[in-house]
């Protein structure tokens, strides 16, 4: 045992890198900075937990980093840079480190190779620079494997037009065993998910105030899609990146948002005000890369509502400033959730349904169709045999009623899981009207899948919903299948025709709601795409720019609702076609029809 401890001790240990200081040194317009590539410990959960020794950006000389050395210089800066392969018998091939915006230009280098590379910064932007090695350098206390993930070998690359800007930066990354289709449980894997080198709880708490405009360059350096959602506030879209190409999107073009879906190696700038103090969360929205038994190294379910996520999550802290005070809440309305074991379904192991007021209990839950403006006050009682809590996605409501047991609330006063046989009173505010939608925020695959999810639909006040014309269209899995196979609309795998008024403007309300996937919603008669006006996204409405009539078609990412003004041109039938949306993929899991008359 001596010598596994003794090569432990001698190996390098990685510092999580929260992109605070940049890297490098300055010579006039030139910036000088030696990077190499080398093999470090990686603890990516607790310092002294599990771990992985992976290939990692360091400066020469300096720490090994995850993520990589931050690179942030102005325009007009001169790019001397020299990479170095420390890995002693395998090649890498380096991305990103070019003038931008550039092609991708990629250096290789063999075992022991170095490289100098002088160029221009480019323009303004957020980038990404990486490289890959060979899967062999992927070991784990348990030996040495292979490794389809190769997210860890990636750094920031920022230029500003000016002086830095007082933002943060936030790069996500991933690693995980291959995947293997034949085990018999493929989500057994090992995977670690994290945000500057770190996944949740350990990731970095962030401090704000009520008040501060907020500034987050968020990176995706990993190979998979992340749709990332931010708990009780709106974000604008800033700046759309390719890693090695930054856009702006222009004032007028931009919409509000809660969630937002970040492409592989693609970059944002969002910017955000919040405007009510308490703790919350952003996070990817897959289910998958923010639950312990699939987003860590260490395989545990959870013992507590503390521990009932992982991975990719950020937890914010807004402060309140003096003199706050909450605003009132005169006579809300008053509703009750009641949430039922229904056992199981087709083709899941349990069915969770809910039951609003005197209502019949639903899988998934009613409507909830609330009216802006207007107080409401909904008592979640938890009849299952395990604890669960309801999270209001999109509600700009108080943090003690967000739903995230265990963080919702201020400081030392947070909000418990809801017990079996207790109950929670969350207090909704609405200063919006919209497509929004609450589901479980707790054992979130195995509820999720069960049903615990539905729509809200928030109105002006004055309006009544009115069925005929107003259609909510909300899909699920059914099942908690890693790849699954079996999909609700509404509830049902195979909904009845659906009768729309000809003449008639009619609203209809998507939202993608399971675990994981981005799907495609299209309206078709025959095979031709009909017509459509987007008017809201999110729960927010959209800017008169992006407002007009288009293709009646879609792409939602998971935690996301879309809302379009359909007006039939005429009589007859049409589809509502929901597909998979993967590269080439035009068979849908679920087809409604809808019938016009």
């Amino acid at each position: 045992m001596i010598l596994p401890v003794l090569l432990a001790l001698s190996q390098a240990v990685v510092l999580p890198n929260d992109n605070r200081t940049p890297a490098g040194t300055r010579h006039g317009d030139t910036l000088a900075l030696d990077l190499e590539v080398r093999m470090a410990r990686w603890y990516p959960e607790a310092s002294n937990g599990p771990f992985v020794d992976v290939p990692v950006f360091a400066v020469k000389g300096g720490a090994a980093q995850i993520p990589g050395p931050l690179i942030r210089v102005s325009a007009g800066t001169q790019l001397d840079i020299t990479v170095h392969n420390a890995l002693a018998d395998s090649a890498i091939t380096v991305h990103g480190l070019v003038a931008h915006p550039g092609a991708d230009d990629s250096v290789q280098l063999a075992a022991g190779a170095s490289r100098r590379l002088q160029f221009a910064a480019g323009a303004p932007g957020t980038y990404l620079y990486w490289a890959s090695a060979g899967a062999r350098y992927f070991t784990t206390a348990a030996g040495q494997r292979d490794s389809l993930e190769r997210d860890q070998l990636a750094g920031a690359f920022v230029v500003d037009s000016g002086p830095a800007a007082n933002d943060r930066i936030f790069v996500l990354n991933l690693w995980g065993d291959p995947f293997d289709s034949t085990a018999a449980d493929p989500r057994t894997r090992r995977n670690t998910l994290t945000i500057n080198g770190k996944s949740w709880p350990h990731t970095e708490r962030l401090g704000l105030t009520v008040g501060d405009s907020v500034r987050w360059r968020v990176i995706n350096a990993t190979q998979r899609l992340h749709p990332m959602h931010l708990h009780g506030f709106y974000f604008h879209v800033e700046t759309r990146g390719t890693g090695l190409k930054d856009s702006l999107v222009a004032p007028a073009q931009r919409s509000l948002a809660v969630t937002d879906e970040i492409a592989p190696r693609q970059t944002r700038l969002l910017s955000w005000l919040p405007n009510r103090p308490g703790n919350w969360l952003f996070h990817c929205h897959i289910a998958f890369h923010v639950v312990p038994t699939n987003a860590t190294l260490e395989r545990f379910d959870p013992a507590t509502h503390a521990e009932h996520m992982a991975g990719l999550v950020l937890g914010l802290d807004v402060r309140q400033p003096a003199g706050w005070k909450e605003p009132d809440r005169p006579h809300p309305r008053r509703l009750k959730f009641r949430i039922e074991e229904l056992g199981p379904t087709k083709h899941s192991p349990r069915g969770v349904g809910v039951k609003l007021g005197d209502g019949g209990t639903q899988t998934p839950g009613p409507t909830l169709v609330l009216t802006r403006g207007e107080p409401t006050d909904i008592t979640v009682v938890n009849e299952l045999e395990e604890p669960t809590a309801i999270h209001w996605h999109g509600l700009e409501l108080e943090s003690y009623s967000d739903g995230v047991a265990g963080w919702s609330g201020k400081q030392t006063s947070v909000a418990p899981a809801i017990a079996p046989g207790d109950s929670f009173v969350a207090h909704l505010t609405m200063p919006r009207a919209g497509t929004f939608i609450y589901h479980t925020h707790m054992h979130d695959i195995s509820q999720l899948t069960a049903g615990l999810y539905g729509p809200i639909v928030v109105l002006e006040p004055g309006q009544r919903f009115e069925p005929a014309r107003d259609h909510v269209f909300i899909v699920g899995w059914d099942g908690p299948q890693v790849r699954p196979t079996f999909f609700l609309l509404n509830g049902d795998s195979t909904p009845p025709p659906l009768e729309l008024a000809a003449g008639v403007a009619h609203r209809l309300r998507m939202v993608n709601i399971g675990p994981a996937l981005r799907l495609r919603f299209a309206v078709l008669r025959d095979t031709t795409v009909a017509s459509w006006r987007p008017v809201g996204a999110d729960g927010a409405a959209l800017p008169e720019t992006r407002a007009v009539p288009g293709r009646a078609a879609v792409v939602l990412p998971v935690g996301s609702t879309m809302d379009a003004e359909f007006l039939p041109p005429s009589p007859g039938d049409y589809r509502l076609t929901i597909t998979i949306a993967l590269p080439g993929n035009t068979t849908p899991v679920i087809t409604q029809r809808l019938v016009v008359r």
